[in-house]
């Protein structure tokens, strides 16, 4: 396998989107076993070139590194033999998954007689912008090449080796299944001019879907020409109601929820930041908090919560305004505590709109919490792990969109595809 030459002079991002325009042509005509063809042979390439690729992954850790990247981003970046194969499977996962292009719904036939529908379509063209994270670079091929879509791909410096290797690995694929280099792009040049210039070609691209921090998405939606899709940042909140905590058994599955929920992977966007504690459970918090403080968890208290957890010799510091409304990314939660469900769900409207979950036994409680809280994902009695693509049956996901327009939630196969109507009929004219 013989990488791209990351120092090289690249083309221009014009050049790449006239290339991806023109592979999208042909990526919309291709049937579901052409696609999935190209994927497994995506997986076989990852499964060859496994230590070129976690070779070009190490030095982009070492020099992430020595430039003093955060933990958060340093845990993203890097690709252990064991993530990279899970890469390949879940190249694999989605190949198994129904191809929703070419569906047709809405099927009727009109007074006129003719005779009308909705196809399901590629969007054409995306332009996915991202940090740290190469998995995205496969998972974002894998699911545009599933649905028909040509995509450029726009990660940060520090992942340049690796998405180099991972570049080559899908090019490799394409040329062996006879589809067009243009169908998967990376660009390598570094400089931010070139996310604009990605921003600014609304005659080649569709969509833009960023995926980093909140200065990135607030940079695409000022810059942009193209639609944006907003999505992967925002606070997850869990709500402990006093009824989960009647049982010492619910109390033992909070405190194994909250463990799951924030030190499982605490750098994902689907990760526990603040748990809202209703004051009749404080009782119980000792023993549900205690065992995130014994997984390394800074917590972060207001003053009915903190005074609690110093009663019971557990560390915590006051939290300041700043720790509410906060995406941590990190082993750090805050706690706060409320009197009702009206306070958990106004501090939520206030904080949210990401993933949100509720705690309870109160069936009432539940459904109220449910039909309330306006975010992409709410929860009832679960992780708030499990607002992820592949948990929720999609496969891997180009990202968390939250936003209304036009998708919400993980973004799988159906959420990169559109509609078009078709309509057939023998010679008819409109009266």
């Amino acid at each position: 396998m013989t990488g791209a030459d990351p120092t090289s002079t690249p083309p221009t991002v014009r050049d790449l989107g006239v290339r991806a325009r023109q592979a999208a042509r042909t990526l919309r005509s291709l049937d579901t076993a052409q696609k999935q063809a190209a994927l497994h042979r995506l997986a076989q390439e990852l499964h060859a070139h496994a230590d070129q690729i976690l070779g070009a992954n190490a030095r982009d850790v070492q020099q992430a590194e020595a430039a003093g990247l955060p933990a958060a981003m340093l845990d993203r970046l890097r690709l252990s033999p064991a993530a990279l194969a899970a890469l390949a499977l879940d190249v694999q996962a989605v190949a198994a998954l129904p191809d929703p292009v070419g569906e047709h719904t809405a099927a009727r036939t009109l007074p006129s007689g003719v005779r009308v529908s909705q196809l399901r379509v590629p969007l054409g063209v995306l332009g996915v912008i991202y940090e740290s994270r190469p998995n995205v670079t496969v998972d974002v091929a894998a699911l545009a090449l599933m649905t028909g879509n040509a995509v450029i791909l726009r990660g940060g410096k520090e992942t340049v080796h690796t998405n180099a290797a991972l570049e080559s690995c899908i090019h490799a694929a394409l040329d062996a299944c006879g589809l067009p280099a243009g169908a998967v792009q990376v660009i390598h040049d570094p400089d931010r001019e070139r996310v604009r210039d990605l921003l600014r070609l609304d005659d080649l691209v569709d969509a833009i879907i960023p995926r980093g921090g909140a200065g990135l998405h607030r940079y695409c939606v000022e810059n942009a020409t193209v639609p944006v899709i907003v999505g992967g940042i925002g606070v997850v909140h869990v709500y402990l109601d006093e009824s989960f905590t009647h049982d010492p058994a619910d109390v033992q599955r909070a405190a194994e929820l909250l463990v799951n929920a924030k030190v499982q992977k605490p750098s994902a966007c689907n990760a526990l930041d603040t748990l809202l504690v209703h004051r009749g459970a404080l009782p119980a918090l000792p023993a549900i908090a205690g065992a995130l403080v014994r997984e390394g968890v800074d917590l972060r208290a207001d003053p009915a919560s903190l005074e609690v957890l110093h009663a019971a010799g557990l560390p915590a510091t006051p939290a300041a305004d700043t720790d509410y409304g906060q995406e941590f990314l990190a082993l750090t939660a805050s706690l706060r505590t409320v009197d009702s469900l009206e306070e958990a769900l106004d501090f939520i409207a206030a904080h949210g709109n990401h993933t949100d979950v509720i705690l309870t036994r109160d069936d009432a409680q539940a459904r109220r919490f449910v039909q309330d809280v306006d975010s992409a994902a709410v929860m009832v009695n679960a992780s708030p792990r499990f607002n992820d693509g592949g948990q929720l049956g999609l496969g891997a996901e180009v990202a968390i969109s939250t936003q209304k327009l036009h998708a919400r939630g993980p973004m799988g196969l159906r959420e990169l595809t559109t509609t078009k109507w078709v309509v057939e009929g023998d010679g008819h004219v409109r009266a």
